[in-house]
């Protein structure tokens, strides 16, 4: 099985490698080098099938910095998607909405990134750069591919989601504790429109691979903005989020429901 595209599975929405049809999968803690997931929602393990007819192979579980392993291990995956032939990188996550118009059970699509562990100094590109992967200097101002962005909200349309599908820009922060109040305020005067703990890295060295990318988060969650709010944010009610998700879709869900995109062939 040579699959031409990787899904990232985020929090709580490892579900969508269970509906892949004549699956093969690899515990993560049987792969050479991988690391191991300890965060619940996050199988940890690799599955390869067909989705739609389309060969893929599906992350169920991702690594996180907040684990205390350094962005180019959580990035080690896309390095290995890249040198089994990946040409596209869907990543999914799970985040807190920023924006005020956003509600629970939103679809967003990825437009842009702001990199909060970037702008301090941790990219998982910092080091000798491994010329077989890419360039020195990678362009990161198309990072999420324009066209995969119109054909998904094409797919959107054609299923009926527009009505809780946006688009909008991911920020990333360290965790593992959520954003402050100040932070999600400065986040969302920054353009920021959903933050997450997340993403960013995996996409970075995808793109300095020169895979094509589509970025897509679940709002599992409001970000607190206001001190008088008695909201708290936690890691039960971001996975509670895909159930939220789940009843919006209806079941039994049809594979395009997770991705909002046929695969390109």
């Amino acid at each position: 099985q040579r699959p031409k595209t990787a899904i990232i599975c985020g929090s709580g929405l490892g579900g969508l490698a269970d509906v892949l049809d004549n699956k093969t999968i690899f515990p993560c803690e049987d792969i050479p080098h991988f690391p191991r997931s300890t965060v619940a929602g996050h199988i940890g393990r690799l599955v390869f099938g067909d989705l739609s007819g389309q060969p893929c192979v599906c992350m169920q579980g991702r690594f996180h910095y907040y684990e205390g392993y350094s962005v180019s291990t959580v990035t080690f995956p896309i390095r290995v998607f890249f040198l089994l032939g990946v040409e596209i990188l869907i990543v999914t996550n799970a985040a807190g909405g920023l924006n005020p118009h956003f509600q629970v059970g939103d679809i967003m699509f990825i437009r842009d990134h702001i990199s909060m562990l970037g702008l301090g100094g941790q990219n998982p590109l910092r080091g000798p750069n491994d010329e077989r992967f890419g360039v020195r200097f990678p362009c990161m101002s198309d990072a999420y591919e324009q066209d995969l962005l119109s054909l998904a909200m094409e797919s959107a349309q054609e299923l009926g989601f527009l009505s809780f599908v946006r688009e909008g820009v991911y920020c990333l922060q360290a965790g593992p504790s959520y954003e402050t109040i100040a932070e999600c305020r400065a986040l969302h005067a920054l353009g920021g429109d959903a933050v997450g703990m997340s993403t960013v890295p995996e996409v970075i060295v995808a793109r300095h691979c020169g895979l094509r990318v589509l970025g897509i988060s679940l709002i599992t969650n409001k970000a607190v903005m206001n001190y008088n709010s008695q909201e708290k944010a936690n890691h039960e009610e971001v996975l509670a989020g895909e159930l939220q998700l789940i009843l919006e879709l209806g079941k039994p869900l049809h594979p395009n429901a997770w991705v909002c995109i046929p695969l390109p062939s």
